[in-house]
């Protein structure tokens, strides 16, 4: 068992009771895209639709020893078709889930934020990191740290919606978002001051819901209660916040690959905000990543289905 499967048992537990759903895989045409699709479907995570050019996959399942049959394909010449074929499954109703295969994201995502034949919303897109640090008590969840660059307050906005909608699905009714900064204080030079005090009132005036927000917080104060106290921060997110809402894509990636990297941290990911959860992981992530990225997707899928706030 890999540490991603270990940690992530509990979530992957509660999917597997809630029943495989229909997923749109885009190109699974690498050894560890395939064994991920594979791995959902024996976990019952997920009925995966395989999108790719069949001769290619059909090597690699041979490879992993597994039968190609047992799994609805779809045939197409490359990545790119692939990518634009399962979304247009996703488009039809075909399939609730959509993967990432071994493809590129910004071609991923080129086809599923196509304005006419995409999965846009009203929302912005965004990323949100399901990380598990063995020093921390509760799952740590970051955002955006794969998709927005420099988002604006707009986008901040979303991006802050769809992670309360994700960790809401995953079974924690009020999560607390900290609003990540250098510092603790508003200051007019540093937009990220500025941008955390502005969402924050606007999670009061109802335009974000369902999560309770503080910022900004530097990253310091936001985990560590010692160290809000010793600053004098009274907060109810300091020292105990279930989101990590970093200023900008750059900071953001930077934080999850050092909890990845340093602090042996497990990890998934998945992308809220079009119309439907999507997996979105590294070429370079294992299957059991994969799997445990299927596992949050499927079960914000089912939230969606039974009419849950999202």
């Amino acid at each position: 068992m890999t540490r991603d499967e270990h940690a992530f048992t509990d979530i992957i537990a509660a999917a597997r009771d809630a029943g495989p759903l229909p997923m749109a895989v885009a190109h699974p045409a690498s050894r560890e895209a395939l064994l991920g699709a594979f791995e959902a479907a024996d976990e019952g995570l997920a009925r995966p639709i395989l999108v790719g050019p069949r001769d290619k996959l059909a090597r690699l399942a041979a490879e992993l020893e597994r039968e190609l049959a047992d799994f609805e394909l779809i045939d197409t010449p490359h990545s790119h078709a692939a990518a634009e074929r399962a979304v247009r499954l996703v488009r039809e109703g075909h399939a609730e889930l959509l993967m990432k295969g071994s493809l590129h994201t910004d071609e991923f995502m080129e086809a599923v934020l196509e304005r006419s034949a995409g999965l846009r919303t009203d929302r912005r897109v965004s990323h949100v990191f399901v990380m598990k640090v063995e020093s921390y008590p509760r799952y740590l969840f970051i955002t955006d740290a794969a998709i927005n660059i420099e988002p604006d307050l707009a986008a901040k906005r979303d991006i802050v919606q769809n992670a309360i909608d994700l960790t809401r699905a995953l079974g924690i009714a009020t999560p607390r978002v900290a609003i990540l900064s250098a510092v603790e204080t508003v200051n007019p030079k540093l937009r990220s001051t500025i941008d955390a005090a502005a969402l924050c009132k606007m999670a009061d005036r109802g335009q974000i819901s369902g999560g309770v927000l503080d910022g900004p917080l530097a990253f310091d104060n936001a985990i560590s209660a010692e160290a809000a106290a010793s600053k004098g921060i009274v907060s109810p997110v300091a020292g105990r916040p279930d989101v990590l809402v970093v200023p900008d894509l750059e900071s953001g990636n930077m934080l999850a690959k050092q909890l990845t990297y340093l602090a042996a941290a497990a990890s998934a990911g998945v992308v809220m905000g079009a119309r439907v959860p999507i997996v979105l992981t590294s070429r370079a992530d294992d299957a059991a990543g994969r799997l445990a990225s299927t596992a949050v997707a499927s079960l914000v899928a089912h939230r969606r289905r039974h009419g849950g706030p999202l």
